[in-house]
Order: C-alpha cells, then sequence, then structure tokens
C-alpha cells in the first residue's frame, strides 16, 4: 500500500509518540524530526478549525528551509474547543484539573490540523471529533493528572488513557484524531502523492 510514496523520504516532524505510533501502523517508513522553538501562537480572530490548519501550517513552513527535495513533510497540530475555549497543552497539574473540570459532564471538540509539504506540494486539512465526557469528581481528575501526567496532551487527557474509560460517553468522529492524527484522513491525501 501506498507505493506511490517510495520516491519520497517521509520526514513526521513531531516529538508525539502518539503521533508516531499511528503513523506507524500505516506501514510506511518514515524518519522523525523536531525543531525547536517553532511559533504555535495564532491571530485571536482565528477560531477553531482554523487556529490547527494555522499552527500546522506554521510548524510546516519552519521546516520548509532544511527540506530535501526528495522529502515529504508531515505536520500536526491539535487543540480542544469547549464552548468557544481553546484549550492547548497545561502548563502545570493545577491547569491540568481546571481544564478536566470544564470537560467534565460536557460535549467539546478535538480538533487536529495536518499539513503534508513535498517541494512541488502542499495539503493542508483539518478534522473535528465531538466528544461527550460524564460528570467527573475531584477524586477522578487528581487521579488522572496525578497518574498519567497529561501536560504534552491539548485539553489536558489522552482518550487511549484510564480517563478515556471513564470519562468517555460518547464519540463522534475520528478516534484517532483525538489521539493526535486523523489517519484516515491523512492516508486518503497521502493516496494522491
Amino acid at each position: 500500500m501506498l507505493s506511490n510514496l517510495e520516491k519520497y523520504n517521509i520526514v513526521l516532524a513531531s516529538n508525539s509518540p502518539r503521533r508516531r505510533e499511528l503513523l506507524q501502523r500505516l506501514g510506511i517508513p518514515f524518519k522523525t524530526r523536531s525543531l525547536l522553538g517553532v511559533d504555535e501562537s495564532y491571530p485571536s480572530e482565528l477560531r477553531g478549525e482554523d487556529i490547527a490548519r494555522y499552527i500546522a501550517r506554521q510548524k510546516a513552513e519552519a521546516y520548509r528551509a532544511s527540506m530535501g527535495n526528495d522529502e515529504l513533510l508531515i505536520t500536526a497540530d491539535t487543540i480542544v474547543c469547549h464552548e468557544g475555549h481553546v484549550m492547548g497543552k497545561p502548563a502545570d497539574a493545577r491547569q491540568a484539573c481546571e481544564m478536566l473540570g470544564e470537560l467534565s459532564g460536557h460535549t467539546h471538540q478535538v480538533i487536529t490540523g495536518v499539513s503534508v509539504l513535498t517541494e512541488k506540494r502542499f495539503e493542508n486539512f483539518s478534522v473535528t471529533s465531538h466528544v461527550t465526557f460524564a460528570q467527573l469528581t475531584d477524586e477522578e481528575i487528581d487521579y488522572y493528572v496525578t497518574n498519567y501526567l497529561p501536560f504534552d496532551k491539548a485539553g489536558a487527557y489522552g482518550i487511549q488513557e484510564w480517563i478515556g474509560l471513564v470519562a468517555v460517553e460518547e464519540l463522534r468522529g475520528s478516534f484517532f484524531n483525538v489521539m493526535g492524527l486523523p489517519i484516515q484522513r491523512l492516508y486518503t491525501i497521502l493516496k494522491t502523492f
């Protein structure tokens, strides 16, 4: 599968172990690369899907100058939105608990923006999943934050972890998107390269 990609050296520009795992499941060879200090800020007028696409595009542009002619670069960024409030990664345990408290008992959106870049082509898209959390107790939130340290995750949670088992009442959309990479949509795009 994806034999059309054999002409490329595929690079996943991400430190995320979840993104690496998901891309590995496609069975294509790739390497990872990461640049420090990539600006993940965005214009204040952007909302939801536009934010995720913008940051994924910014990440791709940061790598453009160092790309080889034969490279295909994949970048991604995931955000969580609840009632217009954008949640990135929590700075500390207090902020993680606050985020999970806000999500508790409500439906939120998980949006991942993805960019795919080669020397001659650029694709930029986003995928949104809707996640409904059960009402969580402070004890459950503290347990999760203390034992799973979700400081590298947008919205302070990983759906594949304990919190996903006990909190997710309903999911509309891609489970893998909530993990951080909408792998089905990415696969569909990669088939066209």
